[in-house]
């Protein structure tokens, strides 16, 4: 995004208007949604796709016969990649690594790894307060506090929306020479108020138009100093677990967006400047159905392996248990195989001996790590890309 906030970028208020903030610069305050759609066949089709996807991903996210080993590894999975948007340089292994807390990981590391680790942090205490809390303003508050606690960005006043002017543009820029200037204080919360009723309105458009509507319009009031991507992101999961659309936390849209950058960032412009929502819901449903499909195939790859690796260890107990903990993390060291046995050294050690002789594990030595070991195809597995 090259352009500055320019009256002749914005066409006929079809999206929203321009006004002056209290500093004198051009600011943006969209309109209450839903706007007015062009059902054509193109729409229609790609919305029909979206939704058997996602149907189907929640349709197997519910025979899961333990959720919860797919669940952690895509969870931490889709922090790493929506904190990558924002520049963290941390990787899954990373994550993974840092998990198995022997301390050792390299320090340079551990702002990005802290970052991720208040995603994931952020990721499972909404699906957690959804079970009691409607999707709301209180709800982004508590999302947001989660995500900033301790970080970089904490200067951003965790869990508070804003209370001064922000602007969106490169390094430098100012809310003159700015690609796109967000509400001033006093419409931005009569925008979010707007965006709160319209977050409850059920039946009245379909479930995935309406997060569609959703998202780009958060993005736009851009709440918060810090952190509006990342909670742009995670309320599109929220919001398809609080619709019942999904059964698990198993859709994240982050991969989509990190591969098609630009294309996100230009549609979300072109629905403020041209009102142009059909390519934007286009763009929002394509990504649903191929997240979804590929989510669907990851999970059944990982559901596979497991019944493999079960098969070849039938009698072998204690490795039985170990493996199962592969897929929640694929990195193992015999102190976390005793902590998840509760048994001793020696007997964690033979469990392992057995992943290792099943090829299951592989050990890998890294200079000042104990032993340590990993299962290659449950990582490669989970790292697969998704879109």
């Amino acid at each position: 995004m090259h352009y500055h906030m320019n009256l002749t970028d914005f066409h006929e208020n079809k999206s929203g208007r321009l006004v002056h903030s209290p500093q004198g610069f051009l600011a943006f305050v969209p309109n209450p949604l839903p706007p007015i759609i062009i059902w054509d066949t193109e729409l229609v089709l790609a919305l029909s796709k979206a939704d058997s996807a996602l149907s189907e991903l929640s349709g197997l996210g519910s025979q899961l016969p333990n959720p919860h080993l797919l669940i952690s590894p895509y969870i931490k999975r889709e922090a790493v990649l929506s904190s990558r948007i924002e520049g963290t340089k941390a990787s899954l292994s990373d994550i993974l690594i840092d998990e198995l807390g022997d301390g050792t990981i390299d320090r340079t590391r551990s702002d990005d790894i802290r970052e991720v680790r208040n995603y994931i942090y952020a990721l499972e205490e909404g699906v957690r307060l959804l079970e009691h809390l409607p999707l709301s303003l209180r709800l982004v508050r508590t999302i947001h506090e989660r995500l900033m606690q301790g970080v970089r960005g904490e200067k951003a006043t965790p869990g508070e929306f804003r209370h001064s002017q922000n602007w969106i543009g490169p390094a430098g820029s100012t809310p003159t020479t700015a690609a796109f200037v967000p509400p001033p204080i006093i419409e931005m919360n009569e925008a979010l108020s707007d965006w709160e009723k319209f977050m409850h309105n059920r039946d009245i458009i379909p479930d995935l138009i309406q997060c569609a509507l959703m998202h780009v319009q958060f993005e736009t009031i851009h709440p918060f100093l810090d952190g509006n991507g990342r909670v742009g992101r995670l309320l599109v999961t929220f919001f398809l677990l609080e619709r019942k659309r999904l059964s698990q936390p198993l859709l994240y849209l982050s991969a989509y967006i990190d591969t098609h950058k630009m294309d996100y960032y230009e549609l979300l412009q072109r629905v403020r400047t041209h009102g142009e929502w059909s390519p934007w819901l286009r763009f929002f449903l394509q990504g649903v159905s191929e997240v979804a499909t590929s989510a669907g195939l990851q999970a059944k790859e990982l559901h596979r392996l497991r019944e493999e690796y079960r098969a070849i260890l039938r009698d072998k107990p204690n490795a039985l248990i170990v493996l199962d903990e592969l897929f929640v993390n694929p990195y193992m060291t015999i102190f976390r195989a005793s902590k998840i046995l509760n048994k001793s050294h020696p007997t964690a050690k033979a469990a392992i001996s057995v992943l290792e002789q099943k090829k299951v594990l592989k050990e890998l030595t890294r200079r000042h790590w104990g032993k340590y070991y990993v299962s290659q195809p449950i990582l490669e597995a989970l790292e697969k890309p998704l879109a």
